[in-house]
């Protein structure tokens, strides 16, 4: 019984970003549970290749270009996704970038930039699957934050701005969609080996290293190490838990 909490056959998750990094960790952890994946993203070379990969767990999957801040893409993406599977079960807000600068070194174009993909776009995605799953008698929403939802971060003031915003939304959504069934909730990872943090390594050695000091578990995290915390939020486990932002960091923000 307590098995089949955490099993998503039959179901189908949206995964925006999800052709790299933890996208991609939590595609195959929702993969390996038994969902169908759509993997939404912009490119479309990347996209191939992990639709490749998922095929070759023997997942059902798609790839979908999407660009997140158009409305008009972003309904295509849902009404495809529909059209393929006959449902959008799960929806992972997870397109994000990150542009570091300090504040003051900041344009109002690049900060426009950064908050209208993390935090309009995961807006406007679940505001589009929003009826489709009233209509199914409910879904799953996962917006991706991050540690700097609840922390500073001195070179990250448009990134930071705009994951202390998901955890907001989340809440937000949570209370208004609660009625429809719809649970709504927030992961905000750490620090994690993706193609993002790469140059923090490359080019940054004492910072990386500083950053390791602090991280309880003695490890930078890597991309499916959100895979569980995905699936559970995913399931019917998590169906009276909504709201929430769970950190995945290794203790991270409570060292």
């Amino acid at each position: 019984m307590a098995s089949n909490l955490f099993d998503l056959n039959g179901k189908t998750a949206v995964i925006t970003g999800g052709n790299g990094g933890i996208g991609f960790g939590m595609a195959v952890g929702l993969a390996e549970a038994g969902a169908n994946i759509v993997i939404a993203a912009r490119n479309e070379t990347k996209t191939s290749e992990s639709i490749n990969r998922l095929k070759g767990m023997g997942t059902e999957c798609e790839g979908i270009q999407v660009e997140v801040t158009e409305e008009s893409s972003v309904q295509q993406m849902v009404s495809k996704t529909i059209d393929r599977f006959g449902s959008l079960d799960i929806l992972i807000n997870n397109a994000g970038i990150g542009i570091r600068k300090l504040p003051h070194e900041y344009t109002i174009k690049e900060w426009n930039k950064v908050v209208d993909i993390n935090l309009t776009g995961a807006f406007i995605c679940s505001k589009e699957v929003y009826p489709h799953m009233k209509e199914n008698g409910g879904g799953k929403i996962i917006n991706i934050g991050s540690m700097t939802s609840i922390f500073g971060l001195d070179w990250a003031v448009a990134y930071a701005s705009s994951k202390g915003g998901i955890v907001q939304m989340t809440k937000t959504l949570a209370v208004s969609w609660a009625k429809d069934n719809i649970q709504a909730n927030s992961i905000l990872p750490g620090w994690i080996h993706t193609d993002l943090t790469q140059g923090l390594k490359d080019n940054f050695r004492d910072r990386y290293d500083h950053i390791l000091t602090r991280i309880p578990h003695e490890r930078w995290g890597e991309p499916n190490d959100l895979a569980g915390t995905a699936v559970f939020l995913s399931s019917k486990a998590s169906n009276y838990v909504t709201g929430v932002s769970i950190p995945v960091d290794g203790g991270y923000t409570s060292f």
